[in-house]
């Protein structure tokens, strides 16, 4: 007898891009390149100095040492810094701690405020890693539906009536991934206020923060007298900084829960990894205008996808936000799960179904149009015709 395996662990459902991605190796480019909208990844390189410091730190053998299980000094005060200005308020370096990656810090967090058998309320659709996670904690999701007339964005007063004795957290995920939808700042703060009053804490997936359209300055006014004692803030630098395959995030959190997530950390990373760090620490304050330029670009392939749609009267474009476009395709045979795989293997687009996003999402699209080029972007009409 095989000995067994943790059954948390196996019930907990597969990762869906790879699954995706192996789609495209059939396709035989007879429409041209493949045009992969599948993964939130930064298509573009890291600005020359934040590379060049990368080579630096990669360079000096100290960087092979253990460094703080917080985070690097340096970075945290970088940070603290960014997160001030960003958010129009005074956080200090105590304030964050740095992780390897978001998911990561999801995971830390979670491990920090609950425990098997309580439960959490998620955004439906959901980040299928953020399901993932829970389940493998054993942590019950509570889906809170958001509805494609409401632009996806979630209701405080049915989340409210979702609350049980249970539930220990409310996630936001903002901007949201997968519908792009961004929730206004006064849908963010009765959230805060609900999970005050419910004594539950608020957690912030701001992962596309960067990325808000032009024309709003800031996410929320959560931070303006301090980190509230019930809120915890989630980053990722992979977008803003292009830099996925270093593997740096960031849990904003009140002084309470410092100790117990340095325990976690300690647990599972002991320190972040330090080439990227010790590069990032410098680099922020000198990428300010280039991330500027990036958040534009992305702006203008969220206008150049629009634009794709336009013509296609069939399908709904039903939000189209920071990154993602959630998107319902005419009806087929077999949904929207196996249009996606005749959309890959055909027509050379890969895009995910709203089926790896949860329940009830068999009828949408998830489009990652970030990744895409504007040259790319303007041939989705012809080949989503």
């Amino acid at each position: 007898m095989n000995a067994p395996v943790n059954p948390l662990v196996a019930d907990t459902g597969t990762p869906p891009i790879p699954e995706a991605k192996a789609w495209l190796q059939t396709y035989d480019g007879s429409r041209g390149p493949a045009i992969d909208l599948s993964q939130a990844a930064p298509a573009q390189a890291p600005p020359a100095l934040l590379m060049e410091a990368l080579q630096a730190a990669a360079a000096d053998p100290a960087s092979a040492r253990y460094g703080p299980i917080r985070g690097e000094d340096r970075l945290r005060l970088a940070y603290a810094d960014e997160l001030s200005r960003a958010y129009g308020a005074a956080i200090g370096p105590d304030a964050s701690v740095i992780t390897s990656g978001c998911n990561q810090a999801f995971l830390m967090a979670m491990l920090a405020i609950a425990r098997a058998g309580d439960a959490v309320m998620l955004p439906a659709p959901w980040y299928f890693n953020h399901k993932m996670a829970l389940d493998m904690l054993g942590i019950g999701t509570i889906p809170l539906p958001c509805h494609a007339g409401n632009g996806f964005v979630p209701d405080p007063a049915e989340a409210a009536r979702l609350i049980t004795p249970q539930t220990r957290a409310i996630i936001l995920v903002t901007p949201n991934n997968p519908t792009g939808a961004v929730y206004p700042a006064g849908t963010i703060r009765s959230f805060c206020e609900l999970a005050a009053s419910r004594s539950l804490w608020l957690v912030l997936d701001e992962t596309y923060r960067d990325f808000l359209p032009p024309a709003q300055a800031r996410a929320h006014d959560l931070f303006a007298d301090g980190i509230p004692d019930h809120v915890m803030q989630l980053y990722s630098f992979s977008k803003a900084y292009c830099l996925p395959g270093y593997r740096l995030g960031a849990i904003t959190a009140p002084a309470r829960i410092m100790n117990g997530l340095a325990k976690v950390l300690d647990t599972i990373q002991i320190c972040p990894p330090r080439v990227g760090q010790i590069a990032l620490a410098g680099a922020i304050p000198q990428t300010l205008a280039w991330r500027e330029q990036n958040r534009r670009a992305i702006a203008e392939r969220a206008a150049a996808f629009r634009e794709a749609m336009r013509p296609l009267n069939s399908w709904q474009a039903a939000s189209v936000g920071a990154y993602f476009a959630y998107v319902k395709p005419p009806e087929s045979e077999g949904g929207a799960a196996a249009l996606a795989r005749r959309m890959a293997v055909e027509n050379g687009v890969l895009a995910l179904p709203g089926s790896y996003f949860g329940p009830g999402q068999e009828s949408w699209l998830r489009i990652a149009f970030a990744n895409a080029d504007l040259a790319s972007l303007c041939q989705l009409s012809e080949r989503l015709r």
